[in-house]
């Protein structure tokens, strides 16, 4: 089955230093979404790469002691080593210092050049070094760099100069005749409200302050602008020449299909790089997502602070898949994720070890026990007998591919394994329906009893075979120790087309032999050793880097010192839309030692909201209060239950909790400003 061709890239890691977690975030989110497409059928060509050219290196060079290239070649060849060892199936690594990638930038240069789309000029305003942009008094937030916010300074040089006005209502018609062009929503918002409506500044695209950048062949005073010369890498990577004398590679795979990206960088993607492109007279990309971020809980990561998270650092802990699945299933499709040490312990123990791992150590175990590993499919369908408790795993078995392709098509990943996950959920509550360890006690019920353990060595073999993209070593550890090829989707897909009777869902081969000694999958961790453990690593780290911990400034009694977080945008804060919500009833989640589920009313509607909360206030006083109200908030689901929003709260240095109450009789609904 062939579904056609899918190109898919991410943005290229800049070379300033090795990326951390937060970074290596978006390889692995790639990878996810190439491996599933390679396996629903479509012909994927992945890349990634690294950015090598810009002043900030060229600075970074000096201070080592090398050249630019050394520092290059150096940190290149990290990121890719992160890229395999997070078990990347990338099918070009593009560098920008790549020979070919380098004459071609030149050659686009000159072509726009000559068609009047580039002019010489003058640039005078406020420049930002680590993002190598130019701005004028009035971009400046608070008179710092607008993208990054650190310090700007004045700088003046001669320049080439891209005419954006030219393109700009070009690009404005295909925003709007194209809605899926830019992802999420938001995002395509925030790039017509703010920068293509009120209309586009010619875009500086040369530099002379420095030198390690791709030379102007025709000028060599110049050096191309850094993003003129990143963002061409989705086309030459794959044998665009300006020329015309593309490849057959390019012409099979171009527009790409996708271009994942960071939403830091949204506006060079989706203004720029089209723009570059239509004067290039090439097509667009179908669709551009920009990504949230993945951001560490408990501070920002700083080198200086020595608790930066790398890639390599989880792996070590948890295993290269337990990682993958942590930074994919905690980063919302829009807003950003959030990734600590006690969240990805409690994913470990509870997500990993418990529902996955258990539930197929101990259908193996139980296979070997009472059928000495040999399992036959007795009753496959409803006309054979089969009770309604197997009607309904097959149902939610043949419905998972369908519901997992569904969240994949709109590039909603975290849901995906979601779905997944319900199925081996599903599987854990059949176990218990069913009580294969009563059954094994009346002869009379041996066939019901391979009956039931057939179904679960089914179930775990379709879960495992959607899983494979997302964490491909378990999949395959899982069809080992089960003894079966995983599934390829079009059968899965052709199930979910015949699932009346259950035959069609029978995917396990009858009468194959488990493994004897099932290996553990995921073992539980210990947060406290995993913590000790942390803390020598982080302690290593500053000593490496002769880190002094600074004295603090003695904090007066009742007063709570904190950890600064990023400086946001009134635009940022004003997307937050507080209320005064009345709590109309309360009760405990079920198995749960932390979470409250409210009822809250606020104006007309009601809101069913979790909270952590359950170890500060009873469910019955939570009854009839009034609380701070987050209402706005992305829908999320907690422990099987979908929670609509988030009560504020004030927490103390000894982790006490206090729901925020307003001071006067509000009614509910009512706007806190």
């Amino acid at each position: 089955m062939n579904k056609g061709k899918y190109y898919i890239t991410t943005a290229i890691a800049y070379t300033s230093g090795t990326p951390h977690i937060g970074n290596s975030y978006e390889i692995v989110l790639a990878d996810s979404i190439a491996r599933f497409k390679r396996k629903d059928g479509y012909d994927v060509f992945f890349q990634t790469g690294t950015d090598e050219h810009g002043q900030k290196i060229e600075l970074k060079a000096q201070d080592a002691g090398v050249t630019p290239k050394e520092f290059v070649d150096n940190v290149a060849g990290q990121i890719r080593e992160i890229c395999d060892s997070l078990n990347t199936s990338y099918d070009k690594f593009i560098r920008t210092t790549d020979d070919y990638h380098e004459k071609q930038v030149q050659k686009i240069f000159k072509k726009l050049y000559d068609k009047g789309d580039i002019y010489k000029g003058a640039y005078e305003g406020m420049y930002c070094t680590p993002c190598e942009s130019f701005w004028t008094e009035s971009q400046l937030v608070d008179g710092k760099c607008p993208d990054c916010g650190r310090e700007v300074k004045p700088a003046k040089e001669e320049a080439y100069f891209f005419k954006m006005s030219k393109y700009a209502d070009k690009l404005i018609e295909h925003i709007n005749a194209h809605p899926e062009f830019i992802q999420p929503v938001s995002r395509k918002n925030e790039m017509m409200n703010n920068f293509l409506l009120p209309g586009l500044q010619d875009l500086c695209v040369s530099r002379t302050s420095f030198k390690w950048g791709i030379p102007v062949d025709f000028d060599d005073k110049h050096v191309v602008y850094v993003w003129l010369d990143a963002l061409t890498n989705y086309i030459t990577g794959i044998g665009f020449d300006a020329d015309g004398n593309n490849t057959d590679q390019y012409k099979k795979l171009w527009p790409a299909d996708l271009h994942l990206i960071g939403k830091d960088i949204i506006r060079f993607h989706t203004l720029y790089w089209p723009i570059f492109l239509m004067a290039l007279d090439e097509p667009l990309p179908k669709q551009i997502f920009g990504h949230p971020w993945l951001l560490q809980g408990d501070g920002k990561m700083s080198k200086s602070k020595g608790n930066v998270i790398y890639a390599d650092d989880l792996i070590q802990f948890f295993g290269v898949d337990a990682v993958r699945y942590f930074v994919l299933h905690e980063m919302p499709f829009e807003n950003d994720g959030v990734i600590t040490w006690d969240l990805m312990v409690e994913r470990m123990n509870s997500d990993l070890a418990n529902t996955l791992g258990n539930l197929v150590n101990r259908t193996i175990s139980m296979s070997n026990k009472y059928f000495g590993g040999v399992v036959e499919n007795k009753k496959v369908g409803v006309a054979d007998g089969a009770e309604d408790v197997d009607a309904d795993l097959w149902n939610v078995l043949t419905d998972t591919y369908t519901r997992v392709t569904k969240k994949m098509d709109d590039l909603r990943v975290a849901d995906a394994m979601t779905e997944i996950f319900v199925l081996f959920k599903r599987c854990n509550k059949y176990i218990d329906e069913t009580m294969p360890w009563a059954l094994a006690k009346d002869e009379a019920q041996k066939d019901r009893l391979a009956t039931v353990l057939y179904n679960l060595l089914n179930g775990i073999l379709v879960g495992a075979s959607l899983l494979e993209p997302y964490m491909p070593e378990t999949a395959a550890k899982i069809a080992g120790q089960i003894n079966a090829q995983l599934v390829d989707f079009e059968v899965l897909e052709e199930c979910a087309k015949n699932q009346d009777t259950g035959r069609a869902s029978a995917l396990y081969p009858s009468g194959n032999k488990v493994t004897e000694t099932p290996e553990i999958l995921f073992a539980r961790q210990d947060l406290n050793e995993v913590m000790e453990k942390v803390e020598a690593m982080f302690a290593e780290r500053k000593a490496a880097a002769g880190v002094v911990e600074e004295e603090k400034e003695e904090v007066p009694e009742n007063v709570i010192d904190i950890e600064p977080k990023e400086v946001i945008s009134y635009d940022d804060f004003d997307k937050c839309q507080f209320r005064v919500g009345e709590i109309l009833e309360c009760k405990e989640v079920p198995k749960s030692k932390k979470l409250l589920c409210s009822q809250v009313r606020i104006g007309s509607s009601v809101k069913q909201i979790l909270s952590g909360i359950k170890q500060h206030y009873s469910a019955e006083e939570m009854v009839g209060k009034k609380v701070m109200v987050l209402v706005n908030l992305q829908p999320r689901e907690i422990a099987g239950m979908m929670s609509e929003g988030m009560l504020l709260c004030a927490e103390d240095a000894d982790g006490n909790l206090a729901l925020m109450t307003p001071e006067k009789m509000m009614p509910a609904g009512a706007e806190i400003c």
